[in-house]
């Protein structure tokens, strides 16, 4: 006899499927194209990304070229792009802010651990049960986080370096409004109203890099006119310098990633990691909140992909693929990687047939870093501020809020306001944690009103002749669960005197839980101690396995089970009969 040899992990499942598809060169120029558009979209939005984080630009470039080639070759999806994305800035700003770059990036690997064992454990599955008010909620809680974090380079302002903590943080905004920079603030309007418009022509070029570039001319204009006055427009090449392999520079180094330790790296004090376990039992925390939001934005934007595509993805090979390139990337700069929404939309609108479109977007950004380094240099921080806004507003989906609030019942508006104030005031991780408990709570409340118990009529019921006084027909609708159990079981405790026997229709009972059992236990012992006598009708198998592994078995002229009804009158009479 053949032994059965359990299933290695299906891994790269994306790519296998478009091969299956068959695919040529017409499919190569596709997604050659799709990636080129999407790479140019990926160049500015991976630096904004990365220094709203709290680290250098050029490590959010670094994460959309490594990660964006291993997990689009090992994931599931055929169209997901990977790289960073808005929805982490206010997890890992924080981790930044206590550990630093090297924390950062032990923890992103930790958190793709976490992401392969849900993968390989089959767990992807279980990600499609977060509640959709919960998931709008910390995301529009996200996305306002996201926007009050680039008020200071938007605005020019000269503020202490922000922390953690929102209200902290909108406290030191608002003390510092009095230091607007009118040049910064311009090039910010300027910059944002390009990016607004510029769809409008329905011209090829991305919205993003036009803004992007038309803000690096007016920086430059205006640093020709404040020449030699001590003051200048902010630019990534003013802000940040880069040290690498005995040479210096300003800006972002044009050299490809490399090799590198993360625990080498400084942390929040400068100086290198020291990775034991305590560091490894402090970054836990902030790993699983990494691969918890990994998975859901992950896996929300393969549904999304699928929806615009008539796909179908593979969710634990794409978890699977995602802990992969949050595993490897750090080990070469980049921070925590998961697919992005806005970027796979225009990966599908621009043509792509396979991952290897999200495999040219990493080849282009990797080429920008390398030839345009120089250029990418001289964006200045208030434009790159206002396409975070933009990226924000699209985050919010303020639309799809505003409906929910108006039409969607009191105990899910509920849910989205408790997920988004938490989200803004405290953290991401407090509000998904506390959502998915209310959405819970409030899932058992509904279902506990499905569940119901009403005595039948002594009229004659459809499936047997007229009862006589001393039986009771009871019929339970709903699973008894520990949320509607003892509400389903109370009316029977109030039986009239004159019944000696109950008969329960339990045909459409579907469930019981551990809580249900003890209570009908504890049922069945009241009406012994009463001399009422039960029968139960309509169980399924299961169930009654479940009854007898918990000590109810049958008793004679006390306690049995039957098939119908029919078959419970005639035991009943019996056991009336009996008695008399």
């Amino acid at each position: 006899m053949a032994r059965h040899r359990p299933s290695l992990p299906a891994i790269a499942t994306g790519l296998r499927a478009a091969w299956r598809d068959g695919y040529g060169l017409d499919d190569l120029r596709r997604d050659s194209l799709a990636g080129l558009t999407v790479g140019t979209v990926a160049v500015p939005l991976s630096m904004a990304l990365a220094i709203a984080t709290g680290v250098p630009p050029q490590h959010g470039l670094y994460t959309a070229i490594v990660a964006g080639v291993l997990i689009a070759l090992t994931g599931g999806s055929r169209f997901n792009v990977s790289g960073p994305t808005a929805a982490f800035v206010v997890i890992l700003f924080p981790i930044v802010q206590q550990y630093g770059l090297g924390g950062l990036l032990v923890a992103s690997m930790m958190a793709g651990m976490i992401l392969v064992v849900l993968g390989v454990t089959g767990m992807g599955r279980l990600i499609q049960y977060v509640p959709y008010p919960v998931v709008l909620g910390f995301t529009a809680g996200i996305a306002v986080v996201i926007a009050v974090l680039q008020l200071p380079d938007f605005l020019g302002l000269q503020v202490d370096q922000l922390g953690e903590h929102f209200v902290e943080n909108l406290a030191r905004i608002a003390m510092s409004l009095p230091t607007v920079d009118p040049i910064e603030l311009g090039i910010g309007v300027f910059t944002l109203g390009v990016m607004l418009l510029w769809p409008r022509l329905a011209l090829p070029l991305p919205a993003p890099l036009v803004g992007l570039v038309a803000g690096a001319l007016a920086a430059y204009g205006a640093n020709l006119w404040l020449a030699g006055s001590g003051a200048e427009v902010e630019t990534i090449a003013s802000r940040f310098t880069w040290e690498s392999q005995g040479e210096m520079g300003s800006g972002i180094p044009p050299i490809a990633p490399s090799f590198i330790a993360p625990w080498q790296l400084p942390g929040a004090d400068g100086e290198p990691l020291v990775l034991d376990f305590a560091l490894i039992r402090d970054l836990l925390g902030p790993a699983f909140a990494i691969a918890l939001l990994g998975a859901i934005e992950s896996l929300l934007c393969a549904v999304v992909s699928d929806g615009l595509t008539r796909t179908r993805h593979d969710p634990n090979a794409e978890l699977i693929g995602q802990g992969l390139g949050n595993i490897v990337a750090p080990l070469f700069g980049g921070i925590t990687a998961t697919a992005a929404i806005a970027r796979t939309a225009t990966n599908i609108r621009s043509g792509a047939r396979s991952p290897i479109s999200a495999v040219v977007h990493a080849l282009v950004v990797l080429l920008a870093v390398v030839a345009l380094a120089d250029l990418l240099g001289r964006v200045p921080m208030a434009a790159l501020a206002a396409l975070l806004f933009i990226v924000a507003w699209n985050m919010s989906e303020a639309r799809h809020v505003l409906h929910t609030l108006r039409s969607a019942p009191p105990g899910d508006v509920a849910i989205l306001a408790t997920c988004f104030t938490l989200t803004v005031l405290f953290d991401m991780v407090l509000a998904v944690g506390v959502g998915m408990g209310l959405a819970a709570a409030l899932f058992i409340r509904r279902m506990s009103l499905l569940t119901e118990t009403r005595r039948v009529d002594s009229e004659p019921h459809a499936s047997i002749e007229e009862l006589p006084g001393e039986i009771a027909l009871y019929d339970i609708n709903g699973p008894l669960f520990f949320g509607a159990a003892e509400k389903a079981l109370t009316s029977l405790h109030r039986v009239d005197p004159q019944v000696r026997v109950v008969i329960l229709d339990m045909h459409d009972v579907p469930s019981m839980d551990g809580t249900a059992i003890v209570a009908l236990k504890a049922l069945i012992d009241e009406m012994h101690r009463e001399g009422v006598s039960l029968a139960l009708v309509g169980l399924p198998t299961r169930i009654l396995v479940k009854l007898r592994r918990a000590g109810i078995r049958r008793t004679a002229g006390r306690l049995t089970w039957c098939k119908d009804l029919a078959h419970a009158r005639r035991v009943a009479l019996r056991w009336l009969d009996r008695a008399a």
